[in-house]
């Protein structure tokens, strides 16, 4: 396990850069079988150390390209693959270690491609608006799954949200729970946008 303080979406890319001697054991031991691991995010605590408490939601990362360095650190990108409980915390020894288990999304086929497209079209507006700010964002042309449970998982990662929010999103039930509250999420970041640029809110626009 390797716990972050940041959120890790399943479908999103994580680059890291691993140093602590823990997580350099870690990916050698990925390395040598499957290469994957788990992410979860801090609650309270620092990355580094130890000594932090973590959550019981995350998701797996699969490593897809190691670059090496001299004096032994390395850079990894990675991407999200899948949602994981965590089922018990076991020893951090020689790193954090957990029982976990699968999490899969219910009911994905509830959701429409209408209803993706109409958050999709909100999330882009809020994004445009953040541009406008001068703030740093995704590209509002950054292409979104056509797979609504991914779909569901790439529009929360693309939404400009800090990591409490974006960890309600991935321990939504499913996509069409997690996209009515991604859209309640915009509603509040749709009005502080709106609020720094002097202009009446927007929220609940189409």
């Amino acid at each position: 396990m390797f716990p972050l303080g940041s959120v890790l979406l399943p479908g999103s890319v994580l680059p890291l850069h691993v140093f602590e001697t823990r997580y350099r054991q870690l990916v050698e031991d990925c390395l040598a079988g499957e290469p994957e691991f788990g992410v979860v995010l801090i609650e309270r605590g620092r990355e580094v150390g130890g000594g932090d408490t973590r959550t019981s939601v995350g998701s797996v990362a699969r490593i897809l390209e190691v670059l090496r360095l001299p004096d032994g650190r390395s850079g990894l990108t990675t991407v999200g693959t899948r949602r994981i409980r965590v089922l018990e915390w076991l020893a951090d020894d020689p790193y954090p270690r957990a029982e976990v288990a699968d999490w899969p999304d219910e009911d994905p086929a509830v959701v429409t491609t209408e209803r993706v497209a109409t958050v999709g079209a909100r999330v882009r507006r809020v994004l445009a608006l953040a541009a406008e700010l001068g703030d740093t964002a995704p590209a509002v042309t950054t292409e979104v799954s056509d797979d609504p449970v991914l779909a569901s998982y790439h529009l929360s990662a693309l939404s400009p949200l800090g990591p409490l929010d974006r960890l309600a999103l991935l321990a939504a039930p499913g996509p069409l729970e997690r996209l009515d509250l991604l859209e309640r999420l915009l509603d509040d970041v749709d009005e502080v946008l709106h609020f720094r640029l002097g202009a009446p809110g927007a929220a609940g626009e189409d």
